[in-house]
């Protein structure tokens, strides 16, 4: 049987080899070329490869001092070789798959032929040769208005860098890919185009094209390449913009170069940078500069996503296969965005491949994940992208642990022992849990572009998130009056996001551009816990049965309108327009029948901004802007200026500032829970208790960046204000006392604190950005504070304060293969912990119980710090085409369990502590294919 499997790979291998040979010949023979080269040689060797898809190997140094001028007319490709390797000493060599190889001599066969093994000089897919102009300008001080593609898939390329050779005359493209150019000098000049995972590359005007909008695509770079080209300072997949004050892009395509617990992560990759905190795994949300997720806008295709996590937040709501671009902004953000006090994170999907259909998917031992793209008739293209987890067998085997549990005691006296994070107490013992989850998300896209002015885009998601987090629990008898405990946990949660948008896009003549967004965001929580059992006292059997549900629901619907318009060549003028209605509903239900909260709020918000970019030189841009906003629950107007300032002291050298005000209207607030563990939830601002939130940027920086190196320092400061904290207070009173009772009440009260706070730090960066060893070494000082007078006169730490942060990420390539090891040291997170219960007996006869708690934020957990790593295959075509990959990844390697939080139970006058812990060693492997 294996003799003929053999066989079989065996004869296939042989008939594809052959196959390729064939066509190759073919092409050699059939081939006729009118063309007029005058380049160097190995630039020829280069426009053949590509126009052909030739697989062309060379030695590019020599070759590169070869110069050829001729006008091939009506020859065959197989006697222009021959010509042109006989005019200059060569010889060419056609191996049995198919690969040509140019040979200075018949000794560099070998060579060459461990070169093509190796991928170190791949011709295939390199820039084509500019020609020279074949007439006289006719058109000169002109504009020029165009678009970059992707030359594969047809889809823009954001922020993609244009340039008039030799001039100072360049922009970045928008959004959508759309630039424009004034005061060209001539038709014949030469346009520079670049952008981070493309081929540089650059393209000759005409007198034809002056009157027209210009597309021009460009080549993906090979992921499987040793021999990088640095012809751009971006190429690696996190970069900073030297030209934007914190702001961080991301390359999607590149992500499975990154350890992950999953697969490919779009929010997660940030946390590696600088300034976002790495240690929340529990979260994909960016906790940015001392801000929690709820003040940092995320937005999806122009709709706002209010919940960025799936599976506790190993997984983040965006499905990398349905993702085309993503930007951070860490702080001092354009007047274009609004809403949010601390970041802003934009994200576009992907529009769908508009030459050729596609089918592809992950499969890891924890996911499955499917896209398919086509193009629709010649103007339409539309995409389609599926997510879910499973329970296999890491699964199970990660998640089954949740329901071993041991227990932690502290003292019973007044001001009793300390019981929290599983620490010293009798028998050390401790509750144990690992929760339970599945998740699933749904992307749609359908693009319609009529004409090269006007494309209209309709995108859809839905993601929900199913989570068990019951456990049941046998607790030992901790008095001597005590018996044994039998209780279950019950805790269920459902939570998820639907997003759609309807986006115009317009280009109004050759200076300005405009986007028009109509959009739906709705998101909802929703929390059924209960505690069932019994509690053997005395020999007397007690039975308990008590819960809580909680709903939480927000609906935004939203419309933007955003405009640009290159007033000079050295003014461009942003404005715009938006309005939103806002809708929100939380209720809080105990035992089924006591609804203690129950809010519904309703708001309108609209507003326009304007923003200027002012490059008033070579080495100066300044962008001052402002926004202004209407909030109906308050009925006031509430104005944003902002200003940014980068000045190029060199090539190389660049300082950097920004400043601003930021307005949030609706909020995120953490409903304080010392016994069953904080719980958030949204709420909307109002003229009584729940105040606007604002705040104060101030950020200053330098960086130093040459082709392979980037040095990069920011120092930031942030004042907070009319912050919003929630907090339940519950007296349990009866029998006995404690939450497991049966004979207690409760009364709760529920209070909104308005308090204030301050986040300040340094960042710095190290980042090797080319060759085959890339990756960056950051660290982060920081202090977030805050000060409610509910808890106090003093400022205390913030639930995200992380003073010392320290990443290391180190990325291999070796040919197909890349190698990367992450490595995550922080200093513990805040929290507060009861410190002993203690009983009065009250004047009825009954008995209250209560909690010593420590000061707010007054205890810190452990140290976090973990080590992940990962190794990716890549497969490629003969033509250098990736096809897919094979991933293997470690998180965790050397099984560090760092503490997620703590929950406390009080029983007969003891503090239970259960220690709820993230993963350890995690191995995951992923395979990755696309069909076409």
């Amino acid at each position: 049987m294996k003799k003929n499997i053999r066989f079989l790979l065996l004869f296939v291998f042989v008939s594809c080899s052959s196959a390729y040979a064939q066509r190759s010949k073919q092409i050699l023979k059939k081939t006729v070329i009118d063309h007029f080269f005058t380049c160097p040689l190995d630039e020829m060797f280069d426009t053949l490869a590509v126009k052909y898809k030739l697989p062309i190997y060379f030695e590019r140094e020599p070759l590169h001092k070869m110069d050829v001028a001729n006008h091939f007319f009506n020859e065959t490709l197989q006697e222009v070789l021959e010509y042109v390797c006989r005019a200059n000493n060569l010889q060419y060599w056609m191996e049995k798959d198919g690969t040509i190889y140019i040979l200075q001599q018949p000794d560099d066969l070998p060579h060459l032929r461990q070169l093509n093994k190796m991928r170190k000089d791949l011709s295939l897919f390199k820039p084509v040769p500019l020609e020279e102009p074949k007439a006289p300008p006719q058109h000169f001080k002109f504009s020029v208005t165009g678009r970059i593609t992707d030359h594969n898939t047809g889809e823009s390329l954001p922020g993609a860098s244009v340039k008039i050779r030799h001039t100072s005359i360049s922009t970045l493209t928008n959004i959508n890919g759309n630039f424009t150019l004034l005061n060209v000098p001539s038709d014949t000049v030469a346009i520079d185009v670049s952008f981070v995972g493309y081929q540089t590359d650059s393209f000759r005007l005409t007198s034809k094209m002056v009157d027209s909008t210009l597309s021009l695509s460009l080549f993906p770079t090979m992921n499987a390449l040793n021999e990088v080209d640095i012809e751009g300072k971006k190429m690696g997949v996190l970069n900073t913009d030297s030209k934007k004050v914190s702001v961080l892009q991301l390359t999607p395509a590149a992500l499975d170069k990154l350890p992950n617990i999953g697969e490919r992560d779009v929010m997660r990759a940030f946390q590696l940078m600088p300034g976002v905190a790495a240690t929340n795994e529990s979260s994909s949300g960016a906790y940015v500069r001392g801000g929690t997720p709820d003040q940092n806008l995320v937005t999806f295709d122009g709709f706002t996503v209010y919940q960025v996590d799936h599976l506790y937040g190993f997984f983040s709501a965006f499905n990398s296969n349905a993702v085309r671009d993503v930007q951070l902004y860490k702080g001092g953000f354009s007047s274009k965005y609004g809403g949010r006090l601390s970041s802003v994170t934009e994200i576009q999907g992907k529009d769908g491949n508009r030459n050729e259909s596609n089918i592809g998917g992950d499969l890891s031992l924890l996911s499955t994940n499917i896209y398919a793209e086509t193009p629709v008739g010649d103007k339409s293209s539309a995409l389609v992208a599926f997510r879910r987890s499973y329970q296999g067998p890491l699964y199970n085997k990660i998640f089954g642990q949740f329901n071993t549990a041991t227990a932690n005691t502290g003292g019973g006296a007044p001001g009793g022992g300390r019981g929290f994070g599983g620490g010293g107490g009798p028998g050390g013992n401790r509750l144990q849990i690992t929760p339970s989850s599945y998740f699933y998300d749904f992307d749609f896209k359908y693009v319609y572009a009529p004409s090269k002015s006007n494309t209209f885009s309709l995108s859809f998601y839905n993601g929900t998130d199913h989570t068990d987090n019951s456990r049941q629990m046998n607790l030992p008898s901790f008095t001597s009056t005590s018996s044994s405990t039998d209780i279950t946990i019950n805790d269920n949660s459902q939570s998820g996001n639907t997003g759609a948008s309807l986006k115009w896009t317009s280009t109004v003549g050759k200076k300005l551009f405009a986007n028009t967004v109509l959009s739906y965001s709705g998101f909802f929580s929703d929390r059924n816990r209960g505690t069932t059992g019994s509690v053997v006292d005395s020999g007397i059997t007690k039975s308990i049965n008590n819960g809580m549900v909680e709903h939480n629901q927000l609906r935004d619907f939203s419309f933007k309108t955003d405009w640009e318009m290159q007033a000079t060549s050295k003014v461009k003028l942003l404005y715009g327009a938006y309005g939103s209605s806002l809708h929100i509903q939380y209720q809080y239900t105990q035992n089924d029948t006591s609804r203690l909260i129950n809010q519904d709020s309703r708001g309108q918000i609209g507003g326009a901004y304007t923003e200027l970019e002012i490059d008033p030189s070579s080495r100066l841009h300044l962008q001052p802007g402002v926004r202004a906003t209407y909030f109906s629950p308050t009925g006031k107007v509430y104005t944003e200026p902002r200003f940014n300032i980068t000045y190029h002291l060199t090539d190389r050298f660049n300082l950097k500032a920004a400043t601003g005000r930021f307005y949030q209207f609706t909020n995120q607030v953490t409903r304080e829970d010392i016994v069953g563990g904080d719980r958030n939830f949204w709420v909307l601002s109002n003229n009584s208790n729940i105040p606007v939130s604002s705040a104060e940027h101030y950020i200053a920086g330098f960086n130093y960046e040459t082709d392979e190196l980037l040095f990069d320092v920011e120092g930031y400061y942030k004042s907070l204000h009319n912050l919003t904290e929630y907090s339940i207070r519950q007296d349990n009173s009866g029998g006995g006392g404690g939450l497991f009772s049966s004979g207690s009440t409760s009364t709760l009260t529920q209070d909104f604190y308005t308090g204030s706070g301050y986040a300040k730090g340094i960042e710095f960066l190290v980042q090797k950005k080319a060759g085959s060893y890339t990756g960056w070494i950051s660290y982060t000082l920081a202090q977030a504070k805050s000060k409610f007078p509910a808890y106090g006169e003093g400022y205390f730490s913030s639930n995200q304060d992380i003073t010392h942060e320290f990443k290391s990420i180190n990325m291999y390539h070796l040919q197909r293969w890349s190698f990367s090891a992450v490595f995550i040291f922080s200093t513990g997170h805040p929290f507060t912990a009861p410190l002993g219960s203690y009983t009065v007996n009250t004047l009825d006869g009954n008995k209250t119980t209560y909690l010593t708690i420590s000061q707010k934020n007054g205890e810190r957990l452990p140290d976090y710090h973990r080590l992940d790593m990962s190794a990716t295959y890549d497969f490629l075509r003969i033509d250098g085409k990736k096809v897919g990959s094979i991933g293997f990844s470690f998180f965790n390697v050397y099984n560090h369990v760092n503490t997620w939080y703590n929950e406390y139970y009080i029983q007969n006058n003891q503090v239970i502590t259960t220690t709820v812990k993230y993963l350890g060693f995690t191995p995951n492997i992923t395979l990755s294919l696309k069909w076409k």
